[in-house]
């Protein structure tokens, strides 16, 4: 049986980037007004300039944003790609779900409401949530075994 909820038809929108360490259960959010390569730049450079001392691995899907050419990637941040259509590889996809659980059959006002709940939901996530959501074994101690 199929549940039955509230629906909004209403079609504006923004984009969340996000990066999570799975191992500590840092994170880093960016809002954006697009999905697409100049945004994604936004996101690599603000990323790069917050975790400035340490050498950053980002796990990506193979979208266009993430592949565009005219990139320039940050020399503390290396792009790792996944093969296509494996999104349950990704550990970001985890938080993308759990968001979206949170957000679910709820009615918002306008985008501004929305982004509102999106922020103060991002908000609360604190480290330890995030590792239990992001830190499959498998990745977990490939990290250490990079680190060692």
């Amino acid at each position: 049986m199929q549940p039955v909820g509230i629906i909004q038809h209403v079609f504006q929108s923004f984009y969340l980037y996000g990066a999570v360490a799975p191992t500590s259960g840092e994170r880093f959010f960016l809002e954006s007004p697009a999905l697409n390569a100049d945004q994604f730049q936004r996101f690599l450079d603000a990323f790069s300039q917050a975790f400035a001392a340490s050498l950053n691995i980002l796990v990506l899907d193979t979208s266009g944003a993430h592949t565009a050419r005219r990139l320039t990637i940050p020399e503390n941040v290396r792009l790792v790609f996944l093969p296509p259509y494996c999104p349950e590889l990704n550990p970001i996809e985890r938080v993308w779900r759990d968001l979206k659980d949170e957000l679910a059959w709820r009615e918002f006002a306008d985008l501004a409401a929305l982004q509102a709940a999106v922020t103060r939901l991002l908000d609360a996530y604190d480290d330890p949530t995030v590792q239990s959501l992001t830190g499959a074994a498998y990745l977990v101690d490939a990290v250490h075994a990079l680190c060692s």
